[in-house]
């Protein structure tokens, strides 16, 4: 009797054995029975909002001098820029910055002998940012007429950016995932098998060009600011079981 129960308990210990480890191999099979694939989302867009900076600076043997200078020059700028429609209050001044202008001496044998003073140059960034790109685009490009009035502005290319791009980014990802699935969908239908449940999905980079641009994407990531119309794009890394 004592045997008989021991045979028993042998053989249901063996049965339960085959089933774990049978359903180990199911498992370790499904999870091997995957397809990864990778989809893209991208789209076109035209930025909404512009911020652009200039220079310009006032050159005089004393500081008192070429203070008085910048500031004659920085409310002619601020008119200037009020007769093309921008408001005092969307000007942004910068501090004051101040450097000594020297010249290097040098002797008939070219050896270096000292600097000579010729005064100071004080400098002033503004700083426009605004929603009416076209208007602040133009101001950019007309801003040289300030040289007609004797004052020295040194622009900067406007720079570009998008508002919205919280919204716009979660569009992409659901581009980018649904394509990825369409592409999964095909390659399970030409392989003779059906698309099963989705195990992991990844986001690649959020990438920014500008358009017709030739620039290339980045592992880091591209955030253009030097192209008004950009093209936004991110990709979505499926992996599905497959059955």
């Amino acid at each position: 009797m004592k045997q008989h129960l021991t045979a028993v308990i042998f053989a249901l210990a063996i049965v339960l054995s085959a089933v774990v480890l049978g359903n180990a191999f199911w498992k370790r099979s499904l999870t091997q029975a995957k397809i990864s694939v990778t989809g893209l989302g991208e789209t076109d867009f035209i930025s909404d909002l512009i911020v652009w900076e200039g220079l310009f600076e006032k050159q005089a043997y004393t500081l008192g001098e070429a203070y008085s200078g910048l500031e004659k020059d920085r409310k002619a700028v601020t008119e200037y820029l009020n007769s093309k429609g921008i408001a005092s209050e969307e000007i942004v001044f910068s501090a004051v910055q101040s450097r000594q202008n020297t010249r290097s001496e040098y002797s008939s044998e070219g050896r270096f002998i000292g600097e000579t003073f010729l005064g100071y140059i004080l400098s002033q960034t503004i700083s426009i940012e605004s929603r009416e790109v076209e208007k602040v685009e133009k101001i950019a490009r007309e801003i040289t007429e300030l040289l007609n009035k004797e004052i020295q502005f040194y622009s900067q290319a406007p720079r570009y950016y998008f508002t919205q791009l919280a919204d716009l980014k979660i569009e992409l990802i659901s581009k980018a995932t649904e394509d990825a699935r369409v592409r999964a969908e095909t390659i399970a239908k030409n392989a003779g098998a059906t698309l099963g449940n989705l195990i992991v999905a990844n986001m690649g980079i959020f990438q920014i060009t500008g358009q017709n641009s030739g620039e290339d994407y980045s592992w880091g990531g591209t955030f253009n600011t030097s192209s008004k119309a950009k093209t936004a794009s991110i990709t979505m890394k499926l992996d599905y079981q497959i059955k």
